[in-house]
C-alpha cells in the first residue's frame, strides 16, 4: 500500500497544481470546506482556475480567500449571495460564472465520478438555465415532459475536508460537513482529502464508509480548527 499520509497541506499539493486546472471543492458555506487545502492553493499563486463547488465561501473565508487573490477565472456554482467581492468581479466582467441548481450541481459531480458523461433532467427546463441545451421529452405522470442535458462533472483535482480517515484513505464525514464533498471526491483524476483526525486502518467500521479508499490519492491531517460562522444570530435572555 502506497503511503498516502503526507506532513502538511502543500506537500500533499505538490506536483499537482497548474494554472488553468479545474478542481472541485467540498463544502457549504463555511461547513466542511477543506481550508487547510485552501490556504495551501492560496500560497502557491496558480491561476486561472476553474472551481466547482457549491458556493465561493465568503468575503476572506474559504474559497473567498482565492477570489481576493484574483486566482479563479470561472466558478460552476449554485449559490453565491454571501459574497460580495464575488459579486463585484462578476458584474465587473472579471469572473466567468456558471450559474447551477443545487441538486444538479451534485448530480454532475457523483455522474462524473460515476463515468457518466450527462444525464436528463427536469431542473431548469424553460429558464436561463436551459440556454443553449439539448432538450429531450420523456415520459412524465402527466405525459411527454421535457429535459434538458447536464454534462458530468470531471476535474483536474478534488479537495475535500473529511471528519475521520484511517491511514489506507477510507474517509467518515460528520453529519452535514459531508455535502458536497462526497460527490466531489469521486469526480476528479487525483483527490486529496484533509482529515480532522487519522487512524489505524480496521479501527473504522467497514459499513459505515462514506468514501473508500480508492478514491483518495493523498491525506493530511488538518485540524485543530476554529470553527467560523457566517452569520452570528442573537436574542436578548428573558428576563429572569
Amino acid at each position: 500500500m502506497a503511503k498516502k499520509i503526507y506532513p502538511d497541506a502543500q506537500s500533499a499539493l505538490e506536483g499537482l497544481l497548474h494554472d488553468g486546472m479545474t478542481i472541485a471543492a467540498g463544502g457549504f458555506g463555511l461547513c466542511g470546506i477543506p481550508e487547510r487545502l485552501i490556504d495551501a492553493i492560496v500560497a502557491s499563486g496558480v491561476k486561472d482556475l476553474t472551481i466547482a463547488s457549491n458556493n465561493a465561501g465568503i468575503d476572506g473565508e474559504g474559497l473567498g480567500k482565492l477570489l481576493r487573490t484574483r486566482q479563479v477565472k470561472k466558478m460552476i456554482s449554485s449559490y453565491v449571495g454571501e459574497n460580495k467581492e464575488f459579486e463585484r468581479q462578476y458584474l465587473a466582467g472579471e469572473l466567468e460564472v456558471e450559474f447551477c441548481p443545487q441538486g444538479t450541481l451534485a448530480e454532475r459531480m457523483r455522474a462524473g465520478g460515476a463515468g457518466i458523461p450527462g444525464f436528463y433532467t427536469k431542473t431548469g427546463v424553460g429558464t436561463q438555465v436551459a440556454e443553449g441545451k439539448e432538450v429531450k421529452s420523456f415520459d412524465g405522470p402527466n405525459g411527454q415532459e421535457d429535459y434538458i442535458l447536464e454534462r458530468g462533472i470531471r476535474a483536474d483535482l478534488s479537495i475535500i475536508k473529511g471528519w475521520k480517515a484511517d491511514e489506507a484513505g477510507n474517509l467518515v464525514f460528520r453529519k452535514t460537513a459531508r455535502n458536497f464533498n462526497q460527490p466531489a471526491a469521486t469526480c476528479a483524476k487525483i483527490c486529496v482529502a484533509e482529515v480532522e483526525e487519522i487512524v489505524a486502518v480496521g479501527a473504522l467500521d467497514g459499513d459505515c464508509i462514506h468514501v473508500p479508499s480508492i478514491y483518495v490519492k493523498r491525506l493530511v491531517l488538518g485540524g485543530p480548527y476554529d470553527k467560523k460562522i457566517e452569520f452570528v444570530t442573537t436574542r436578548e435572555r428573558e428576563n429572569a
